[in-house]
């Protein structure tokens, strides 16, 4: 999970100033003693870190905060603010052209999933801006790049223009003209990479840039690599004049240095964020919901966002009919776990959550197979059933056991999962609306029912 050892870090050092009734100067120079350390283990540049601790030490001691009745919480908040800061400030958009089509040139070394994340952007564009882009084909060196594109491309219908094994400029010149033409507003060119930053390199990409004047420089770097996706930035933006940064595999980033240093070093800021291997695992970077992820209050705006995205209006509507009547049938819960399934995995959603939810389900799942099964159970059952699980007797469970060729005991567990579920259903309702429904899951009993009800579908921390 992104940012875990530093995350995990900060908060043990959080954890010894909340049992303070009263901080002194002291206290708060050894916890920034903790998050020095915490932010050099994270990878986070020497300099970068100098300048934190300072700033945050600076407004830490202040009189305001050592006099304060909740000290630790004003430590937090001003922790929170500072990384918010160094990670941008704000949400950096992309700069769209004033007469169409906008032009975004991708760069970066190879390995770092520039093709891929070409097609990624472009469908988050075409999906959330409602876009009509063009994938654009101009890596002719490296072996199958070409039909790489062109298999993603696919995946997410958007069309590709190639020209084979031609000279760069000239397909990146004849992209655009072909976006004009058939009413593309967007064109992305994937450029070719290399494995170090060359003479060669460079200036094919300066040619590329001269002929086609991209509105977006978007740089592709590989978070994994910490400090040397710092150094490529450098390079990239003293050469070319880059825009901003698509960080991509910031799920498998545990340290966090790279996000963490970009924008402090470069200047240039971080404007999407990789958090994947599906072509839909794309996002905008978002430096105060991260800053948040990290300091563990979760990211409940970006889990909402994901929701209204992946979740059906009508069927959301219904359901919140039924649960006004406290009322929530069989059917109903296969419903919700199709839906869920449709937003990923239950580890990314987790990551999001206020709290210590996200460490208790890091690495959980939905296993497909038990999906299936319990699919089976539940359309083996007759709708008067479905919509009245209480009849279930023994007689009845024999039978829908016999029914989809799966053990009484198997209908049981569904029907534990079952009215677990339902509980912690109308509890969020009772938050009324999505933003109070999804806050809730943080704290309280709201938050235990929740883990537990995930948890309870099944061990080794799969939603069984």
């Amino acid at each position: 999970m992104a940012f875990e050892g530093l995350s995990e870090k900060l908060n043990a050092a959080f954890k010894k100033l909340r049992g303070k009734g009263r901080l002194s100067e002291n206290d708060v120079k050894e916890a920034m003693r903790e998050v020095r350390l915490a932010l050099l283990e994270a990878d986070v540049s020497y300099k970068v870190v100098k300048n934190f601790v300072s700033t945050v030490t600076e407004k830490c001691v202040g009189r305001d905060v050592l006099d304060s009745l909740t000290p630790a919480q004003q430590v937090i908040k001003i922790v929170n603010d500072e990384l918010t800061a160094l990670m941008g400030g704000s949400t950096a958009k992309l700069t769209m052209a004033s007469r169409a089509p906008t032009i975004v040139m991708m760069v970066g070394l190879q390995g770092a999933g520039k093709t891929t994340n070409c097609a990624k952007l472009a469908g988050l564009m075409r999906k959330n801006y409602g876009k009509r882009p063009l994938l654009a084909a101009c890596d002719v060196y490296r072996p199958a790049a070409i039909e790489q594109l062109k298999v993603v491309g696919a995946q997410l219908e958007l069309p590709v223009f190639e020209m084979g094994q031609g000279d760069p400029v000239k397909i990146a010149e004849a992209a655009v003209r072909h976006a004009q033409n058939h009413g593309n507003d967007m064109v992305f060119l994937d450029t070719a990479g290399r494995l170090h930053i060359d003479e060669t390199l460079m200036d094919e990409l300066k040619n590329i840039k001269a002929a086609v004047h991209p509105n977006e420089i978007l740089l592709v770097v590989d978070a994994m690599t910490g400090q040397d996706a710092v150094n490529a930035a450098t390079a990239f933006d003293e050469a070319l004049g880059i825009d901003g940064v698509l960080l991509t595999k910031l799920d498998g980033d545990a340290r966090g240095g790279a996000a963490l240093s970009i924008k402090a070093t470069t200047g240039k800021p971080i404007k999407f964020a990789g958090t994947g291997e599906k072509l839909d695992m794309i996002e905008p970077f978002h430096p105060d919901r991260m800053a948040s992820r990290i300091l563990g209050m979760g990211d409940v705006l970006s889990l909402i966002e994901k929701a209204e995205q992946t979740f059906d209006q009508k069927k959301a509507a219904e359901l919140d009919r039924k649960l006004k009547k406290s009322r929530l049938s069989l059917a109903d819960f296969l419903d919700e776990m199709r839906e869920m399934k449709k937003m990923g995995d239950v580890s990314q959603i987790a990551s999001m959550l206020p709290g210590g939810m996200g460490r208790q389900l890091e690495g959980a799942e939905l296993d497909p197979k038990v999906l299936s099964r319990s699919e089976a159970i539940i359309l083996s059952m007759t709708p008067y059933e479905r919509e009245n699980p209480n009849v279930l007797d023994a007689s009845r469970k024999r039978r829908i056991a016999a029914g989809c060729g799966l053990e009484v005991s198997d209908v049981n567990r569904l029907l534990k999962q079952y009215d677990m579920m339902n509980q912690i259903a109308k509890q969020m309702y009772k938050g009324r609306g999505k933003l109070g429904a999804l806050a809730g899951l943080g704290g309280g009993s709201m938050g235990g029912n929740f883990g537990g009800g995930l948890r309870g579908f099944g061990r080794k921390k799969r939603l069984r």
